[in-house]
Order: C-alpha cells, then sequence, then structure tokens
C-alpha cells in the first residue's frame, strides 16, 4: 500500500539559447514531482512540467491532491481511476481555481502520472506494456470521460480499442524497430542562424528524417530566412515543421503562413492564442493543405475535443505532463482515433513518458507512427533516459514510465 507522499521541486537552469522560443526567452525546465512510496520500498515517480516560477505552487497542490492516495494498494486505487480521477479533479475547493487547467491540472498530472509509475513497477512492467496487458474494459475504467460523452462515451471507447485488436501483433513490429524521433533542439528561437544550420545537418547525420524550427520574431522577415536556411541545410527529404508558440495574432497568421508555403512545411504550430478555437479554424481553412498542430498549451480534454469538433486541427499535441497525466492523454488519444487525427506528443517530460504512450497509440489503438520529439537538454538527470539513435526511440524495458530522476 501506499505508504507516504512526497514532493519535489526539481529545476534545471539551462545556457546558450536552449529550450528558447519566441514567447519563453530564457526558461528554467522544471519538474514538480510527485513521489508515492509503498511499503515494498517501491516509488511511483509523476512528472508535470514547468518553466521554473510556480512550480513550488504546483508541488503544494499535489501534495494537497494526493492526500486521498494514503494507505491505499496501488492496484485499489488503479481498478478505478477514472472514477478516482474525477473526484480529485473535482475536490471542491481546489476546482474552483481551474476548472481542469493552471495550476491545479498540472498537479494532477504529476499525482496522476506516479499512479501509473507505482502501477507499471508493481507490476514488474514498462507502462508500455501494462498499457497493451489491460483489457479494453479495464483500460478504460482508468480514463475519466466525463463532458466527452456527446462524442466518446466509455462503451465507445471499448469498441474502438475492440476493433484495433485483431491487427496488434502486426504493429508489434515497432517494439522492435523503435519509434522515430523528431530534433527540435536544431533550432532554438536564440540560436545564430550559423548554430541553426550546423545544428540541422548534424540531426541529420544522426539519422533524423525531421526537424523543428523556432518562429514567431518580431521581424517576419528573420523566420522567413531562418526556414529557409533550415530548409537548405536539411535538403528536401527532411519534414521541417515550424513552431509559432502562440506568438501572432490571428491577422499576423493569416499574412504569414502562406509565405512559409513554398518551404513546404510538414505543419505550423501552435500560430495564435491556444483558447482561440474560431481563429484557428479560420486559419486552416486559408492555408489548407497546409496543416496546424496545436495542444501543447491546451489544458484538457475537452478543449481538444472543441478543437477536434472545428475540424482544424491537423496533427494533436497532447502533453501528459501538462493535461490530467496519462489518463487524460488516453482519453485525448481515444478521441483523436475517433477522428481520425494523429497524436503527435509535445514532450514536456523530454520524451520520457510520452515514448510509453506512443507505443501504446501505435499498437492498440493504430494510430499512425509519425514521430516523437525529441529534446536532449535533461538526459543526464534521469535515472533511465530515452534512448534515441539513428533519430529512433528504442524501447525502453524498465519497469515504470522512465521518470525517474538523479538526487
Amino acid at each position: 500500500m501506499i505508504t507516504r507522499i512526497s514532493t519535489r521541486d526539481a529545476r534545471y537552469p539551462l545556457a546558450g539559447g536552449h529550450g528558447s522560443d519566441a514567447i519563453h526567452r530564457d526558461p528554467t525546465y522544471s519538474y514538480a514531482v510527485t513521489l508515492l512510496e509503498d511499503d515494498r520500498g517501491r516509488t511511483g515517480t509523476g512528472l508535470a512540467f514547468t518553466l521554473g516560477a510556480g512550480n513550488e505552487l504546483v508541488g503544494a497542490a499535489a501534495a494537497f491532491l494526493a492526500r486521498p492516495l494514503a494507505g491505499l494498494p496501488i492496484e485499489e486505487v488503479m481498478a478505478n481511476f477514472g472514477a478516482r480521477q474525477r473526484a480529485l479533479a473535482d475536490e471542491q475547493q481546489f476546482r474552483w481555481l481551474g476548472p481542469h487547467k493552471g495550476v491545479v491540472q498540472l498537479a494532477l498530472a504529476a499525482v496522476t502520472n506516479a499512479c501509473w509509475d507505482l502501477w507499471a513497477k508493481t507490476r514488474g512492467v514498462p507502462l508500455w506494456r501494462l498499457l497493451l496487458d489491460l483489457s479494453p474494459e479495464q483500460l478504460v475504467a482508468t480514463l475519466d470521460l466525463s463532458y466527452l460523452e456527446d462524442e466518446l462515451t466509455a462503451a465507445d471507447a471499448i469498441q474502438l480499442l475492440q476493433q484495433a485488436a485483431p491487427g496488434r501483433g502486426s504493429r508489434e513490429g515497432v517494439l522492435r524497430a523503435g519509434y522515430p524521433g523528431y530534433d527540435t533542439s536544431v533550432g532554438w528561437f536564440n540560436y545564430p542562424d550559423a548554430q541553426v544550420a550546423e545544428n540541422c545537418r548534424r540531426a541529420v547525420a544522426a539519422g533524423f528524417t525531421a526537424l523543428k524550427l523556432k518562429v514567431g520574431s518580431a521581424d517576419p522577415e528573420r523566420d522567413l530566412r531562418r526556414a529557409q536556411l533550415v530548409r537548405t541545410a536539411a535538403g528536401s527529404g527532411v519534414r521541417v515543421m515550424l513552431d509559432a508558440n502562440q506568438q501572432w495574432t490571428l491577422p499576423q497568421a493569416l499574412a504569414l503562413c502562406p509565405r512559409f508555403q513554398p518551404l513546404d512545411p510538414y505543419w505550423i504550430e501552435e500560430p495564435t492564442h491556444p483558447d482561440d478555437v474560431r481563429a484557428h479554424v479560420t486559419l486552416a481553412a486559408a492555408i489548407a493543405p497546409l496543416k496546424l498542430a496545436l495542444g501543447e498549451h491546451v489544458p484538457n480534454r475537452i478543449v481538444f475535443k472543441n478543437y477536434l469538433q472545428a475540424r482544424c486541427a491537423g496533427f494533436l499535441q497532447v502533453d501528459a505532463v501538462r493535461v490530467a497525466g496519462v489518463s487524460e492523454f488516453l482519453a485525448v488519444s481515444l478521441l483523436a482515433r475517433r477522428f481520425g487525427v494523429p497524436v503527435v506528443p509535445h514532450v514536456g517530460d523530454m520524451g520520457q513518458l510520452h515514448q510509453h504512450l506512443v507505443l501504446f497509440n501505435h499498437i492498440a489503438l493504430a494510430h499512425e507512427v509519425v514521430f516523437l520529439e525529441h529534446i536532449p537538454h535533461l538526459r543526464s538527470h534521469f535515472v533511465h533516459p530515452a534512448d534515441v539513435s539513428d533519430g529512433v526511440y528504442r524501447t525502453p524495458q524498465e519497469p515504470g514510465a522512465s521518470c525517474d530522476l538523479k538526487p
């Protein structure tokens, strides 16, 4: 049973322009960590991602939310975790601070992810294997599908899993081949042009077939010049994505996105404010067939549902350390599968947790293999850092969710 609950404020200052984008110029990559220890000496580690300031608030909120778990066996906690998570999310006083967004949502992510990590460690398997071993009914019992019933009921979710089951064997080859990654670290906003070009050449030589550039400069000519630089350095056979990190207004995005189209970008990411669904509808129609990717700053399944209903998202970038953890990530994955939209997570955990989730998405839900974001700057801080070689995530084998941090 869970005998001790604690939190940790882990902050890792970056240097040299790493992690910078048009909005977040000087980030401190940080985790609000929830730790659930059991009576057998196992510890479940749950991460929520921040950029430094406010990390302590998330940790305090996580400690408050996790209190009802004390004294419970993890198997009991997870047997009907969807109902339990809804109760935690609807705690009457904390709910007023959201609902389902901001500090309290990040705190719920940390608690939820710690539960999943401890459950996988208790069963002695990596998280991807635990997820694949659950029956459709068991898996859906771990999800809070409230407010999704107009598009996805529990019966619908079970049916999606059952329909995908016959082809699972043919899709398990990804476990041996690995899951392809894409390199975000080539084109941080504060990198000088020469460094961006060299990073692109180095990434392609290392096996990456997709790269991402941060745009959103005050001078749009800088963005266009750097995008052309990346395309030239990477070559025509490499996918190039452009990420504005919400910097543009809708009129700016409407004016700028067509100017990038001759460079054949694979997507435009977070072009404007993440709450403005209608703006994304307008922009998506204006720049088609160029697609939009969004979700890094979408806080919950309901807003993702609205984007899917609006049919303006080409790719969903749901992040399990920003929404309410693994369970809400899976709910969004099921919803996206129902709408036929690929899930390409934002990796606020630097790929540690999400490497498990994309394997589940492909094998159990028949989501197409696109790629998974790779950011290497925190590798040295993890006990079992993601193994990425030749541009590919190698399947983790250690029990748990790969989220344990070094002291």
